[in-house]
């Protein structure tokens, strides 16, 4: 690896990508020492100096930058950054198989009271004994400030500093892994934040000045220093930390051009890098449901259709992107269940007719990830509301019901398991005019919802910078003492039992065919052939009336909503059944 600091037999090697600087000059320990030019804009310097010694780099202007590839910084991203020690991990640990994964996705700031993750790491065997078997961390990026999502990070390498350190993330995974738990890190390579990005005042070749994201300036992959720079950071985390999966953040704004696109390099580095022996699994965000990269390369992706067309079941919203789920939502839920993405290239109104996505029905369910909430779908509504506060309960435990027993592989967000209501807002730490562009920002984006056209109303959505905004949005452990929210965890508990021990061995290998039927408009059954022969079928009816017509489930009843009589063709409403044939 050629960016941050890395040890040497006499101390530490310290390298730059700064094609744009006249020189360079590496402030550490007290003493400067003027860096090397090399070829391609490379600047090199190694001295005795070894871990704990803060460092940063003099560009000829006088301005001391960090290093983009830091390992950990002595206070904030504007300040040094500091050399590491090395990380102790348990080479013994293989991972486990996809088809096993249950992802739980949780921000550390706001998952505890601490929001550190030592204090993360204590909450962990709760998660396991429920059936969890991957966690999946909000970005760990350094970005400035104390308080937000990860996705500003500045620093790709470096553990931010109010979550912990570098020894902190190396035990919260040593611990993990003791229960058997999968970690997962969510990672950003289509944008850098806008406060303490350094790049363009050494490396302006890091940006493209021809293209832009919603976030900012779009990454220049056509760069093979910035390819490499990703590349590395890929494997730094998955390597250095033992993680076993990474989730790549909007890949449909990473803007690549060339005839190796950046997301096939990183995939083929990565697994030519652990080979077949260690399982290590990698998960796309894409919003243009591109199913080229899905099968060897890429696990899976987010299914964003999935939970659209789940929300709009159990809310009947139809306001901006809901707006391409509201014809027949039941019906693109079965597909979606069917063949995976509800837009396989068919034109979206949303998106002024334009088409969007591609045939994804050859494949496997399990290159798709379902849920029915996350952190976007919660924390970009104005207020940041939980699906159980605007469904009804009984509407969201049936749609959790078919999530966990469906094939795809499921994903809950923090609290879900219990049926928190806390809400999870946006929140930030910015300064100055940039925190003054953001709270305004944030207001005029939901002017045009009918919930918020009135501007007495926009005056209710919280302001993003305001600490309280955070606090708000932690979860609150002393639910699980109510009797209401203990039932629906054991709910949970159970759904996963039935999951580990009736439907994971039958995954791997299994077709992607899947026979449906309609039962009305809000009813439907669905049958898969899993890989040992057996038959997985779920009758749901998605309404609030009762709905008759469906045939005696084919097998073995595994699980059913209660008050749910299978010897009837009536299935009452917002109800699952699950059946094992065998074949």
């Amino acid at each position: 690896m050629r960016f941050g600091p890395q040890p040497q037999a006499s101390g530490t090697r310290f390298a730059l990508w700064a094609p744009d600087a006249a020189s360079v000059t590496l402030v550490a320990g007290g003493t400067e020492t003027p860096m090397t030019p090399g070829e391609g804009g490379w600047r090199v310097a190694e001295t005795a100096l070894g871990p704990g010694t803060a460092y940063g780099f003099r560009l000829e202007s006088g301005l001391v930058v960090p290093d983009p590839a830091s390992r950990q910084q002595e206070r904030d991203v504007h300040g040094p950054s500091l050399v590491s020690k090395p990380i102790v991990r348990d080479p013994a640990w293989r991972g486990r198989p996809w088809a096993e994964t249950v992802l739980y996705e949780l921000h550390l700031g706001t998952f505890t009271e601490e929001g550190t993750l030592a204090a993360a790491a204590r909450e962990l065997p709760a998660l396991a004994e429920l059936g969890i078997t991957a966690v999946e961390l909000m970005p760990l990026a350094a970005f400035a400030g104390s308080r937000g999502w990860g996705y500003d990070g500045v620093l790709p390498y470096a553990v931010q500093n109010s979550y912990g350190t570098p020894d902190d993330l190396a035990a919260f995974v040593a611990e993990a892994h003791r229960l058997n738990l999968m970690v997962f890190l969510d990672v950003v390579y289509n944008h850098f934040g806008p406060d303490g990005n350094y790049l363009g005042s050494y490396a302006e070749g890091f940006f493209r000045d021809d293209i832009d994201t919603p976030w900012g300036p779009a990454i220049d992959f056509r760069q093979p220093a910035v390819r490499r720079f990703v590349i590395e950071n890929a494997l730094y985390w998955l390597d250095t930390f033992g993680l076993d999966g990474l989730r790549l953040d909007a890949v449909h704004a990473i803007h690549d051009g060339s005839e190796h696109h950046i997301l096939s390099e990183l995939s083929q580095a990565v697994r030519d890098h652990f080979g077949a022996g260690r399982h290590i699994h990698l998960v796309l965000e894409n919003d243009d449901n591109d199913a080229a990269f899905l099968g060897h390369a890429y696990d899976a992706q987010w299914n964003d259709d999935y939970h659209h067309v789940a929300h709009v079941i159990a809310t009947a919203e139809d306001d901006g992107y809901y707006a391409d789920y509201k014809d027949d939502p039941v019906g693109l839920l079965l597909d979606s269940l069917g063949s995976g993405f509800v837009y396989q290239g068919q034109p979206s109104a949303h998106r002024d007719g334009a088409r969007r996505g591609q045939p994804s029905g050859h494949l496997r369910p399990q290159a798709f990830v379902n849920f029915i909430q996350n952190h976007d779908q919660i924390g970009n509504r104005a207020l940041g509301d939980r699906l159980t506060t605007l469904a009804a309960p009984e509407a969201v435990k049936a749609l959790q019901a078919l999530l966990l027993l469906s094939p795809q592989v499921p994903m809950l967000f923090m609290g879900e398991e219990w049926g928190a209501r806390t809400p999870f807002l946006f929140f930030c730490d910015f300064e100055g005019e940039l925190a003054d562009a953001v709270r305004e920002g944030r207001r005029s984006e939901f002017a045009k919802f009918k919930a918020f056209a009135d501007p007495a109303m926009r005056e209710r959505i919280p302001d993003p910078l305001d600490p309280e905004t955070m606090a708000r949005s932690r979860l609150d452990r002393s639910d699980l003492a109510k009797t209401e929210h203990a039932e629906w965890r054991s709910m949970i508990k159970e759904l996963l039992d039935m999951r580990r021990e009736r439907i994971v061995s039958g995954l791997t290998g299994m077709a992607p065919d899947a026979l449906t039927r309609r039962f009305g408009v809000r009813g439907f059954s669905i049958a898969w052939r899993l890989a040992d022969g057996r038959s997985l079928e779920l009758q749901a009816n998605l309404g609030s009336t009762p709905l008759d017509g469906f045939p005696a489930p084919a097998g073995e009843v595994i699980w059913a909503t209660p008050g749910t009589d299978v010897a009837s063709d009536s299935r009452p409403p917002w109800s699952v059944t699950a059946a094992l044939g065998t074949g």
